[in-house]
């Protein structure tokens, strides 16, 4: 038994001088990091060797998540009826139904300081339901216990370009300005009734409405980032603008907060609270009203960066 231990301790102390020998014999590296590197790649010179500074120093990184939220859809429908109050989906046809929620986010480093970043959200809100009451859309009255279907479609694009104003090894801070896409879809059928001018009352088996917003407008914004452990990486983003353009007229924001758990060194899962908020007036011949999209609730998400 001692042969044993006593053997394995001159193999590591053997092992220990070799190691030592081989580190005092390589060459003083006295090249700054990115003049040891081609030009193309200056961006990996300034990475750190924790995972959660990889976040910071990556060229690409890239999020994909789900949401567990709770969304409001509430929207106002004019017509020649003098009734014509807002419909709160979520209260009038409840949270359930089936539901499509992806965000992603990429965002390219062209170097340390000049970013390139794209995001697409998309949120598919399909309910059927009977009605416990009455129900006025516009100049229809859609009767209690008639089943009503509603889709609520809505997809966003966003690409813009970032400038990291203040950047330290463990963290960044950018500022963002770029174009923001949206899609907006709203529909409602079923049983229903119609009033027109006159006051005259006539059955209508099918009703629907819809608007779309297919414009790019633009949008700014910050991002913060902080590598807090070498493993766990927070972030936090706020994003705004207002929009007027061919018979629609709203504000858009989006507010996002998160932390990531980097489980290896390209990989890491997340969570986070996404807080998004659209409130438009339109005035188009297929919807003439206003249309307020809203959601908040935790975001869950896996993260890569090479």
């Amino acid at each position: 038994m001692q042969s044993k231990v006593m053997t394995r301790f001159l193999s590591l102390t053997v092992m220990s001088l070799i190691g030592a020998a081989v580190a005092n014999s390589a060459p003083a590296d006295t090249t700054s990091p990115t003049q040891a590197l081609p030009s193309g790649v200056a961006v990996s010179a300034e990475r750190e060797s924790t995972p959660a500074q990889g976040l910071l120093t990556d060229r690409i990184v890239g999020s994909l998540g789900t949401f567990i939220v709770a969304t409001n859809t509430s929207a106002t429908l004019n017509g020649q009826s003098v009734k014509n109050p807002a419909v709160d989906f979520n209260q009038t046809l409840g949270t359930g139904g089936d539901f499509t929620r992806v965000r992603a986010d990429v965002l390219w480093r062209i170097n340390p300081k000049h970013h390139v970043r794209f995001l697409y959200f998309n949120n598919d809100v399909t309910r059927d339901r009977a009605l416990n009451k009455a129900l006025d859309w516009g100049d229809y009255t859609f009767q209690a216990n008639a089943t009503l279907k509603t889709e609520n479609a809505f997809k966003a694009y966003e690409f813009a370009y970032e400038y990291a104003f203040l950047r330290r090894p463990t963290y960044e801070v950018a500022a963002s300005a770029g174009i923001h896409l949206m899609d907006m879809r709203l529909k409602l059928s079923g049983t229903a009734t119609v009033t027109d001018s006159n006051g005259n009352v006539t059955p209508a088996s099918f009703s629907t409405s819809e608007s779309s917003l297919p414009a790019p407008f633009p949008v700014i914004g910050v991002r913060a980032g902080w590598a807090v452990a070498p493993q766990w990486y927070l972030d936090a983003q706020a994003q705004i603008f207002k929009l007027n353009y061919e018979g629609f007229n709203g504000t858009w924001s989006d507010l996002r907060v998160g932390a990531t758990w980097m489980f290896s060194r390209h990989f890491g899962v997340g969570l986070g609270y996404n807080r998004f908020h659209v409130n438009v007036d339109i005035n188009k011949a297929k919807f003439n009203g206003n249309l307020t999209l809203g959601y908040s609730g935790a975001q869950a998400f896996l993260t890569g960066s090479f």
